[in-house]
């Protein structure tokens, strides 16, 4: 027990705690107290920088409640005409894409409700309001729904063939010496270069039940690789997933090369496999990337015509190799009905348009920035 006005060790003084008219401390605010000036239970002075170290503590862009309206004034950004100058520049670029996409897209949705045929293209009888005749058609068609089924499971196959194909061969590029990958990166640029209506016919070739090399390698004879369904198919799988490779190989190899030296060397110095480096460290910082190059390849072979028609001779024996796209030129050109055609293509328009915005939608959910 202490003395009278003398505290005892371990008690507080009447002139500390919240009694205390400074706080926690004996000194006045704006007077740095003995000892130092960075405890965490220190006051701190009221300085001309303590706006700044307000501010500092909140998000890009806030504003503290508490700040005079002046300030307030003179952190939001203005507006005035400097607002329209980036609408400025983009004017003559957003005038070409709507000339060249959106108008399109209307003659497109505005044909399907029409009863557009060969007697209206050539002025024999007048075109007519069909509303969603054209829509009930194709929906009541068995054999649009087997295509669309066909379409979709085709799509999958030769997406998903082409990201397990161009993503191996990009990390094959950052494993082999310069000369092996100036080899294969000339390769694919060649495949990834060449006309598909090219590509097409020496795929053909190769196949082919007489002339083809490939039979005689395998031992197969004569068998004819697009009699059949499935095999024809998968030879225009295979031409696909040729031609449609090396974009996913060189965005992904750019990818790989722009990841930090340091974090895959310490993913090496853990102890991770190679498989494992590449599914928690790799994968993650390329799925931007990733989604680029998935969406872009679920565009492109959801709308695959020249490898089918080319190799399958239109579509194949009694349209067992139909697409939707082929689908749709058959019905436009081959049976004149324009107004099915341009349906068709409006029920593709849209299913892509789906695809896409489920796919981003699940990336956002998952915290993925776009």
């Amino acid at each position: 027990m202490g003395s009278p006005g003398i505290p005892a060790q371990g008690e507080e003084g009447p002139h500390k705690g919240a009694d205390s008219p400074f706080g926690e401390t004996d000194a006045p605010a704006g007077v740095a107290p003995p000892g130092g000036t960075c405890g965490p239970d220190r006051p701190r002075a009221v300085t001309s920088g303590h706006v700044e170290e307000e501010l500092r503590g909140q998000p890009t862009g806030a504003i503290p409640a508490n700040r005079p309206k002046s300030a307030r004034r003179s952190l939001t950004p203005r507006r005035g005409h400097g607002a329209w100058t980036p609408w400025l520049y983009l004017a003559p670029a957003l005038v070409v894409l709507g000339g060249l996409l959106v108008y399109p897209i209307y003659q497109l949705g505005l044909i399907s409700f029409l009863e557009y045929t060969q007697a209206q293209v050539s002025g024999g009888e007048p075109t007519a309001f069909q509303g969603l005749g054209n829509y009930r058609t194709l929906f009541a068609d068995s054999q649009f729904w087997q295509v669309l089924l066909a379409t979709l499971v085709f799509a999958a196959a030769c997406v998903l063939a082409t990201l397990a194909v161009g993503c191996v061969l990009a990390v094959l590029l950052t494993r082999v010496r310069a000369v092996p990958r100036l080899a294969l990166m000339l390769a694919a640029l060649g495949a990834w270069a060449t006309p598909a209506v090219t590509g097409s016919t020496v795929w053909v070739f190769l196949f082919d039940p007489d002339y083809g090399p490939v039979n005689r390698v395998i031992g197969l004879g004569d068998h004819s690789w697009t009699y059949g369904r499935y095999s024809a198919f998968t030879l225009v799988l295979l031409e696909v997933v040729w031609c449609s490779f090396p974009f996913v190989m060189v965005t992904v190899y750019a990818g790989i090369k722009a990841i930090p030296a340091e974090v895959l060397e310490a993913a090496c110095l853990d102890g991770a496999s190679q498989w494992r480096t590449w599914r928690s460290v790799t994968a993650p910082m390329l799925r931007p990337i990733l989604v680029v190059v998935t969406i872009q390849s679920i565009i492109w072979d959801f709308k695959v015509f020249t490898q089918i028609y080319v190799m399958t001779n239109g579509g194949g024996i009694a349209g067992q190799n139909l697409v939707l796209n082929v689908y749709a030129y058959q019905k436009a050109f081959a049976s004149s009905q324009y107004s099915l055609g341009s349906a068709i293509g409006v029920v593709m328009l849209l299913i892509l348009l789906a695809v896409t915005l489920v796919y981003l939608r699940l990336l956002r959910r998952q915290g993925e920035e776009l």
